[in-house]
């Protein structure tokens, strides 16, 4: 999905551009809390994350009459998505994925 992401340097940041309908997403990671009240952290069970903060949005899908789908996220929103569907990436010793708009589930509010 590198083909897809532009990179920009930009005072000493990177800045992230998603093309088409691509979305780019931070991980939240969530300590898991047994039943019984005891912390796992997330290094004990590697899983793939389901959640993650929306960091950029591309500018939609391009569809056949020439005009643009709109997005239904915006930057900031918190997302669930589908476990396997994301592309990682590492940019600045940061991780992030891409998701295509299509494969987020919801908008946790």
């Amino acid at each position: 999905m590198f083909h897809a992401l532009c990179c920009m340097l930009r005072e000493n940041n990177m800045k992230l551009k998603p093309l088409h309908d691509h979305v780019i997403v931070k991980a939240i990671i969530e300590d898991e809390v047994t039943k019984s009240g005891i912390v796992l952290p997330d290094t004990v069970d590697k899983e793939k994350p389901e959640k993650g903060e929306v960091i950029a949005i591309g500018p939609g899908k391009l569809m056949e009459n020439g005009q643009r789908a709109l997005m239904s996220v915006k930057i900031g929103d918190k997302v669930m998505f589908k476990k396997y569907s994301p592309d990682e990436i590492k940019v600045d010793e940061e991780e992030y994925l891409v998701i295509s708009e299509g494969d987020i589930i919801a908008i946790l509010e």
